[in-house]
């Protein structure tokens, strides 16, 4: 019973979110994962309550691929065609991706230092 209870949430977050993206110019997956960080966040959901059927989702993550993989082999002409263009695409969102995590970590630290520099001196002081 309590795996079909955490189903039901971990579906009905997702059903709220689909059914927002009408009304938002979002995908439903895109607000149904910022409505489960709110819930989470403002404690009206515990991680526990979703810990079985997300640990079994996670575990099981490579399968939920395989029609993805089965598509872009479908369309392998396509790709062939548009090598060039996709290729290029993905070498620039890379370098940006690599770019925008290396600049977030580097914030984090100085915040991190900034943050222990000033506990240090409300210490001492």
């Amino acid at each position: 019973m309590k795996l079909l209870i955490q189903i039901g949430i971990i579906f009905g977050v997702c059903w709220v979110g689909e059914g927002l993206s009408k009304l938002l110019p979002l995908p439903g997956s895109v607000i149904s994962m910022i409505l489960l960080f709110l819930l989470l966040l403002t404690k009206l959901l515990k991680p526990a309550h979703i810990a079985e059927k997300s640990d079994f989702l996670l575990k099981n993550m490579a399968f939920f691929f395989i029609p993805a993989g089965v598509a872009i082999m479908e369309s392998l002409g396509v790709l062939w065609e548009n090598l060039l263009p996709f290729l290029t695409v993905c070498f620039v969102t890379m370098v940006i991706t690599f770019a925008a995590t290396a600049y977030t970590v580097r914030l984090v630290i100085w915040l991190q230092n900034r943050l222990s520099a000033g506990k240090e001196g409300k210490q001492r002081g």
